[in-house]
């Protein structure tokens, strides 16, 4: 199976922020997401050198291999490619997708995050493998981004194809994780409520199986 076949049934996306987690516990932390059967993973670490980035990436990356999952970098082509991981996730702000697309191969995920459903639209267009839709809600991972609310996410769904994964992100926890699929989302990144949760790999089993993705 490809990368973008193993995309597909992934209904719920990780995140190793290290906004939230502390480095030495980077490790633990990614164990105990992939040990609740996470499929996709990404790294954001936006305040660390690229160097450093790359060391992370260095570590997680073999880590995801064996668990099974595909392993994500934030913002960077160039460590996505020196990492080996399985793709790499760009802003509103990176440039254009087809040089990326150049750089890492017809068979490297790329994903992009996206604030409305112009901007959905846009990088469905321009071939994105996925999308993140959001803030949904105010989050601290995203600190002065206004939320966008839950109205636009079933029309973009129907915009873009049911197949086409549009996970939605910012703010979406245990409590508001049931209004966020009642407005039609299938996919839904979740972040600091997973990485500060007490029991890390039943949170993700639990939330997979309320996903259908188990």
């Amino acid at each position: 199976m490809n990368r973008k076949e193993r995309l597909s049934p992934c209904r719920l996306y990780g995140i190793v922020d290290m906004g939230y987690t502390a480095e030495n516990q980077m490790l633990s932390v990614t164990e105990k997401l992939l040990a609740g059967g996470l499929g996709i993973l990404q790294l954001r670490a936006k305040n660390c050198a690229p160097e450093r980035i790359e060391q992370l990436g260095s570590q997680l990356a073999p880590l995801c291999r064996k668990h099974g999952c595909l392993f994500i970098i934030n913002d960077y082509p160039e460590i996505a490619l020196s990492t080996g991981a399985d793709g790499v996730h760009l802003g509103q702000d990176d440039g254009p997708l087809a040089p990326v697309r150049a750089m890492l191969g017809p068979d490297c995920i790329i994903g992009r995050s996206t604030h409305s459903p112009e901007q959905a639209l846009e990088a469905f267009r321009e071939q994105a493998d996925y999308i993140g839709f959001g803030p949904l809600f105010p989050t601290g991972t995203k600190p002065g981004r206004p939320a966008i609310g839950l109205k636009d996410i079933a029309n973009v769904r129907r915009q873009l194809s049911e197949e086409f994964p549009v996970f939605c992100i910012g703010g979406i926890n245990g409590d508001t994780l049931p209004n966020v699929l009642k407005a039609g989302a299938a996919r839904v990144v979740i972040v600091s409520w997973l990485l500060t949760h007490p029991d890390i790999t039943g949170a993700v089993t639990a939330l997979r199986r309320t996903l259908g993705e188990i």
